[in-house]
């Protein structure tokens, strides 16, 4: 690709393209709110309508005058700035395909979604002490029952039956869900960009990304796709000749930033496995 074919819009459309497919932890999240981000420290307005009363009807019997519903809005503020820039050496790209460039975006996403998703399992320190559930020494023997509890808090938080829930793990509790699934005879799921099939009603996540703290507790999450809000902007894609080289540069700026909007909708399972 040379550089005076380069379309800043549609590279820029192969990126975040990309980067939907590389995600895992964002891809759980209510991306609704995103707008016109054009740097860090930006805000994204998130607003919501309160609850809608029921009432008795009664036949041939004038209503009350209509609820005025109530109007609430929160901020997302953009709080990450993460840039990328490299460049393919012109003796290189002469004896590529002309696939390339279509390899480096790839790389180049998947290096910004990995930095995204450690973002969004960054807030676990956000989450309701009332929604977190702690066990220490969590194994294949008493995972289903600790995730039953889990379910049962949002259960409480009148989270129904229907919501679609996302149970989000580390590797070594993957490995214990596993080990549960063939211990009740069932067939273990292919794993799918971080999809491990599903397991009591929600379906499991397992990513690297997951927090880990220092006494070595993981920080996964149980949660329904509206908890959190994520907004993103992908800024400043452009080419250009490097002075002092033969090649041709690539540069970009993602922003983003998000926030735990429905708190009673997410729980964190604090486990750390047993010796």
């Amino acid at each position: 690709m040379a550089i005076n074919n380069f379309i800043p819009t549609v590279w820029s459309e192969t990126l975040l393209n990309n980067l939907d497919r590389e995600y895992i932890g964002v891809k759980n999240c209510s991306r609704e709110f995103e707008g016109d981000i054009q740097k860090k420290g930006d805000i994204v307005k998130i607003s919501s309508i309160g609850a809608v009363n029921v009432f008795d009807y009664t036949k041939n019997t004038d209503m009350s005058e209509p609820q005025t519903l109530d109007g609430t809005s929160t901020q997302l503020e953009i709080t990450e700035s993460k840039a990328f820039n490299f460049q393919i050496d012109d003796i290189d790209r002469a004896q590529q395909t002309p696939k390339i460039m279509n390899a480096a975006m790839a790389e180049a996403a998947a290096a910004l979604a990995d930095q995204a998703d450690k973002y969004i399992y960054s807030l676990w320190d956000r989450v309701n002490g009332d929604n977190t559930l702690t066990v220490d020494g969590v194994s294949a023997d008493n995972l289903t029952d600790v995730l039953v509890t889990a379910r049962e808090l949002l259960y409480t938080n009148n989270v129904g039956g229907n919501t679609e829930l996302v149970l989000e793990v580390s590797p070594r509790i993957a490995s214990m869900i596993l080990k549960c699934k063939i211990s009740d005879g069932s067939t273990p799921d292919a794993i799918e960009n971080g999809l491990l099939g599903s397991f009591i009603g929600c379906k499991i996540y397992v990513s690297g990304n997951i927090a880990v703290d220092e006494s070595g507790f993981d920080k996964c999450f149980l949660r329904t796709k509206r908890a959190v809000a994520f907004a993103e902007q992908l800024k400043g894609m452009e080419a250009y000749r490097p002075e002092k080289r033969f090649a041709d540069a690539v540069k970009g700026l993602h922003l983003y930033g998000a926030k735990i909007i429905r708190p009673a909708e997410l729980v964190l399972l604090n486990m750390k496995p047993a010796e």
